[in-house]
C-alpha cells in the first residue's frame, strides 16, 4: 500500500478512535416554545442549494476514498446519500489524481448514485488542471477546496509553503464550471477569512468549526515524533464562526459542520444562519454498520430533527433562523437580539 493509500486508511481509523472535542454546542440554548401550531406531518425539511432541492437540511460531508477500505466507506455512504437525497462530499482526491489505480475508490460514489448531487475535493495546493480532473472524474457537481493549513503542520509528510493558496483557489473559482466550495477541514473560519475568500470571488464556503474530526489530533497520533498535544484545543467551534460571520451572507452561501452529533446540534447551526450542514463523524460511524442498521440510524435521525422542528413550532428550515435563543459564557459577546 502506498504512503497515500496508508493515510486515508489512517484518518478513518483514528477518526473512529478519537474522543469528542469542545464545540460550543451546549454554550447556546434554543428558546423553547410551548403552543406550537402545526402537525408533524406539517413539517416541510427539504432546502434548495445550488439550483437543487434536496430532502434535508444537512450533506454528508468530506470524508473518505484513496483506499481499497474507503472505497467500501464511500459505497455505503452513497447509499445512504441516494436513499434520503442528501448531496455527498468526496475525501480529497489528490491520491487519485497521483496514482490512477486508486480512481476507483472514488468514483464508486457516482457509480452506486448515478443522479445523486456529488461533491469533489482537491486541497489549495491543487492547480486549475488538477482542479478539472478532479471533476470529471468524479463528472462532480460541485468541488470542494479544503485549506487544512493545522492539519499540514502537524503532519511529519505535510506541506510548508502556502503562498500559491490564495492564487490557486482563486484561478479555480474562475475557470471551474460547477460551484466551488472552500471549506476548512475542523478550524473554523474567522470574519477576517470569510472577507479574504469573497474578495478572490468564492461564494460558496463551508466555516468547519472546531469540534469533530480534529486533524491536529489525528496527524499528532500518526506522527514519529508527537509533539502537538498542547494544539488540542486549536481552532473557532463552529458556533463562534457563523457568529463571527453573522453579517457575511450577503450573495454568499455559508455552510457550517464541526462535530454534529444529534438532530438538536444540527438546528442550531441552522439557527445561526447556516443554509446547510455538513456532517462526516456521525455518517462515518453509521457506515460501519450493515446496510440495514445504517439506513434505520439515518431514519431515526432524520425523524427526531422532525420532532424538533414540532417543538420549536417551525414548518419548514427557513423559520429557523427566526428562533429566540441565548448563548452563556465566552459566547455572551456576541449575543445581538433577534
Amino acid at each position: 500500500m502506498n504512503i497515500r493509500s496508508q493515510r486515508k486508511d489512517d484518518h478513518v481509523d483514528l477518526a473512529l478512535k478519537q474522543n469528542q472535542f469542545d464545540n460550543d454546542f451546549n454554550l447556546m440554548k434554543i428558546t423553547h416554545q410551548s403552543l406550537p401550531n402545526i402537525s408533524f406531518d406539517d413539517i416541510d425539511t427539504s432546502i434548495v442549494l445550488w439550483g437543487k432541492t434536496f430532502s434535508y437540511p444537512f450533506y454528508i460531508n468530506a470524508m473518505s476514498g484513496g483506499s481499497d477500505k474507503t472505497k467500501e466507506t464511500n459505497r455505503k455512504l452513497a447509499l445512504i446519500a441516494k436513499r434520503f437525497n442528501l448531496a455527498m462530499a468526496l475525501g480529497s482526491q489528490h491520491a487519485a489524481l497521483k496514482d490512477e489505480s486508486l480512481i476507483d475508490s472514488y468514483k464508486i460514489v457516482r457509480e452506486t448514485n448515478p443522479k445523486g448531487f456529488i461533491m469533489g475535493n482537491v486541497s489549495a495546493n491543487a492547480s486549475l488542471e488538477e482542479a478539472l480532473k478532479a471533476v470529471e472524474m468524479l463528472r462532480a457537481d460541485a468541488l470542494g477546496i479544503h485549506i487544512n493549513i493545522a492539519q499540514e503542520i502537524a503532519m511529519d509528510e505535510g506541506d510548508r509553503d502556502f503562498r500559491n493558496w490564495e492564487t490557486n483557489i482563486k484561478e479555480i473559482v474562475e475557470n471551474c464550471s460547477v460551484p466551488v466550495i472552500v471549506k476548512e477541514v475542523g478550524f473554523g473560519m474567522s470574519q477576517l477569512t470569510v472577507k479574504k475568500l469573497k474578495k478572490m470571488g468564492v461564494k460558496n464556503i463551508d466555516i468547519s468549526g472546531r469540534g469533530g474530526t480534529n486533524f491536529l489530533w489525528i496527524e499528532n497520533q500518526r506522527s514519529e515524533t508527537p509533539r502537538f498535544d498542547y494544539l488540542m484545543d486549536w481552532g473557532i467551534s463552529p458556533i463562534e464562526s457563523l457568529l463571527m460571520n453573522k453579517n457575511e451572507h450577503d450573495n454568499t452561501i455559508i455552510l457550517a459542520s464541526g462535530g454534529v452529533k444529534n438532530p438538536l446540534d444540527l438546528m442550531k447551526l441552522l439557527v445561526l444562519g447556516a443554509k446547510a450542514v455538513g456532517i462526516s463523524g456521525m455518517f462515518l460511524k453509521f457506515a460501519q454498520l450493515p446496510e440495514e442498521a445504517m439506513m434505520e440510524k439515518v431514519e431515526s435521525f432524520i425523524h427526531d430533527f422532525k420532532l424538533l422542528m414540532l417543538l420549536v413550532s417551525c414548518k419548514n428550515v427557513s423559520q429557523l433562523q427566526k428562533l429566540e435563543y441565548q448563548l452563556d459564557g465566552k459566547l455572551s459577546a456576541y449575543y445581538e437580539e433577534k
